[in-house]
C-alpha cells in the first residue's frame, strides 16, 4: 500500500504532488462506496478519533464525523465551549487527558495559527487540521481541487480565481497551494483592504476588477465575507475594511448578469456558508454551473481518504 509522506495533515504546503494524487485516488474509491445502498466499510475499526473543535463550526465538524463513521471508527467529540478550557486548562492538558483514552487520531480546529503543528510536536498521535486561525484549512484545499479534478479530469493549466476576503481566509492559503501544485493557474480578486500584502511571494496575481476576472477564468471560487472579522483594529479604532456589503455585493457580487456577458461558460465554486446576495445570488448558487453541492460530497470522500491514509491501515 502507497503511504502519505506524513503522519499528520497539518497544511497543504507540507503535502508533496504525489501525496495530493494519492489523498484524491483513494477519495475516488470511497466515494464510490459512499453511493452505494450500504455506505459503511470497516476499515477504521477500533480506530479512535476525537475531533476538537475549539473554534464553532457546523459543515466542517459533521463533514469529518460523517466521514468517521464511515470507516467505522470510534468517535469522540469535544466542544470548547462547556468543556474545561473555559477553566483555563491549557490546549495541551485537554488533549493529554483524552489520549490518556487511547485515542489514535485527533481532528482539530483552533483560534490560533500553528496550534496544529504545536500539538504534532508534544502529542503521540497522527493530527489533521481542521482550521488553524487565518492560517490553513489543507481538507478544504483538497476537496475544492479534487472536486475541479472531478469536473474537468485535470487541473494542469486550468485558471483558477479565488474572489473575496483572501486576507482572512485559511480555505484561500490552503486552495493557492493544492492548485499550485497541481500545476493550475491562480489568481486573487478582492478589494485592496482585504488582499493580503505578502499574496505576490506565493507566485499569485492580483486582480482588482470582478468582471476582467471571470472573463479570464475558468472557475470562480467565492469566498464568504467574514463579517466578524470585517473591522480591523487601527491604534485603538475600529477600521471597516470596505464601506458596506451593499457596496461589496455590487463590486465583487456574483450575478447571472455577470455571467451572461462572458463568451465562455465557467464553474462556480463556494466553500460555504454563503451570504446569499452578498458574494453570490442565489440564482447563480443554485444554477447549473455551480458545484457547491459536490464540493459538500466530495468534502466526506476527502475527509474519509485522509483519515484512512493516516491511519496507515490495509484495506
Amino acid at each position: 500500500m502507497e503511504k502519505l509522506s506524513t503522519r499528520h495533515l497539518l497544511g497543504i504546503k507540507n503535502l508533496t504532488r504525489k501525496d495530493i494524487e494519492l489523498i484524491f485516488n483513494t477519495a475516488d474509491n470511497f466515494k464510490e462506496i459512499i453511493n452505494r445502498p450500504i455506505k459503511k466499510v470497516p476499515s477504521l475499526r477500533d480506530t479512535t478519533i476525537a475531533n476538537l473543535f475549539f473554534e464553532n463550526s457546523t459543515r466542517t465538524k459533521l463533514s469529518f464525523e460523517l466521514a468517521e463513521k464511515r470507516l467505522s471508527a470510534d468517535v469522540v467529540n469535544f466542544s470548547a465551549s462547556g468543556s474545561s478550557v473555559s477553566k483555563g486548562e491549557t490546549l495541551i492538558d485537554t488533549v493529554n487527558n483524552i489520549l490518556a483514552m487511547k485515542v489514535d487520531v485527533v481532528v482539530m480546529r483552533h483560534p490560533n495559527p500553528g496550534a496544529a503543528v504545536f500539538l504534532s510536536k508534544n502529542i503521540n498521535a497522527s493530527i489533521v487540521n481542521a482550521g488553524d486561525g487565518t492560517h490553513e484549512h489543507p481538507t478544504q484545499g483538497l476537496l475544492d481541487a479534487f472536486s475541479i479534478r472531478e469536473k474537468y479530469g485535470d487541473l494542469s493549466g486550468k485558471k483558477i480565481v479565488i474572489v473575496g476576503d483572501i486576507a482572512h481566509s485559511r480555505v484561500a492559503l490552503s486552495n493557492i497551494y493544492c492548485l499550485q501544485k497541481l500545476g493550475a493557474k491562480v489568481k486573487v480578486c478582492g478589494p485592496p483592504t482585504l488582499i493580503p500584502k505578502y499574496i505576490s511571494s506565493l507566485g499569485v496575481e492580483v486582480e482588482y476588477n470582478l468582471d476582467r476576472a471571470i472573463a479570464w477564468c475558468d472557475v470562480a471560487m467565492m469566498l464568504r465575507i467574514q463579517l466578524e472579522r470585517q473591522t480591523n483594529v487601527s491604534e485603538g479604532n475600529q477600521v471597516k475594511l470596505f464601506p458596506s456589503l451593499r457596496e461589496y455585493a455590487n463590486m465583487y457580487g456574483l450575478t447571472a448578469e455577470r455571467l451572461n456577458r462572458l463568451d465562455h461558460k465557467i464553474t462556480i465554486m463556494h466553500p460555504g456558508p454563503i451570504n446569499r446576495g452578498v458574494e453570490i445570488t442565489s440564482e447563480v448558487a443554485d444554477s447549473e454551473h455551480s458545484i457547491i453541492l459536490n464540493q459538500v460530497e466530495n468534502g466526506v470522500a476527502v475527509r474519509m481518504a485522509v483519515l484512512y491514509l493516516l491511519s496507515g491501515r490495509e484495506f
